[in-house]
């Protein structure tokens, strides 16, 4: 088998090599061989012969290119499938949850946690979810930071909608509520604020999220997940949204406001 490779291979160097060897011939003696009868016929069926070659080496380098991404795809996927699957974590928790005491705030924080595991990732995938199921996600973080926190802390979370089967991107406003939480409530002894105002009128939807922070905890640096969020803006919501942040002593505001589809 490796011998008839090899074979094809060298015949179909020497046929590439004739075909060069002979166009070299054309152009040199052009003038000589141009009054013979035929010639003109010949250079014809040469350059046939050139140009199908040219194109078959073109398909295969095509070929070659699907092939690799069709491979890449493939390692892809087998790592993914080698990955433990969210099944297993979440059939962990519901017998967590079954083992737990009824109404502890550990059973409540299992429960809360499968959730929005199940929505991250069966949901996140999509491309569109409703503005419904976005606030519902939000409200299970906040109460599940709640319970996780044991300190005192004025936490709120207002939100007016028109229209909860409205559409929007997933997972959109989760990261600046984190940030809330991180930087602000995290990090405070005592007097932790967090308000949320989440407002939806006519497909427009605004977030506003403020909280206090402690200035010597705080970096001036910008984190990953922010960066990510703004590109899914830019790339999602086009000249349609804009997002904006205020911070006045340890105050700290944003604002995003976002036309839906």
């Amino acid at each position: 088998m490796k011998i008839s490779e090899n074979r094809k291979k060298i015949m179909k160097r020497l046929f590439k090599i004739m075909l060069v060897i002979i166009g070299i011939i054309i152009i040199v003696f052009n003038d000589t061989f141009g009054k013979l009868e035929g010639f003109a016929e010949f250079i014809a069926f040469y350059f046939i012969i050139v140009f199908i070659t040219i194109a078959y080496w073109i398909f295969k380098q095509i070929k070659s290119i699907f092939k690799l991404r069709n491979e890449k795809e493939k390692t892809e996927l087998l790592h993914l499938k080698s990955q433990v699957n969210p099944h297993f974590f979440f059939n962990t928790l519901n017998n967590l949850y079954g083992m737990m005491e009824k109404n502890s705030k550990e059973r409540e924080m299992v429960l809360k946690l499968s959730d929005m595991m199940r929505y991250s990732i069966y949901e996140g995938e999509k491309d569109w979810v409703t503005l419904k199921n976005e606030l519902d996600y939000l409200q299970n973080y906040i109460e599940l930071q709640e319970i996780r926190y044991h300190k005192k802390s004025d936490v709120q979370f207002n939100h007016t909608i028109e229209n909860p089967d409205a559409k929007v991107m997933p997972l959109l406003f989760i990261i600046l509520l984190e940030n809330a939480f991180k930087h602000g409530l995290e990090n405070l002894e005592k007097d932790a604020y967090i308000h949320i105002d989440f407002t939806e009128s006519e497909n427009e939807v605004q977030l506003v999220i403020e909280n206090n922070f402690d200035l010597q905890q705080t970096k001036n640096q910008e984190g990953i997940g922010l960066k990510n969020l703004k590109r899914r803006l830019e790339l999602v919501y086009p000249k349609r949204h804009s997002l904006s942040f205020d911070i006045n002593n340890t105050i700290y505001k944003v604002t995003l406001s976002l036309t839906l589809k």
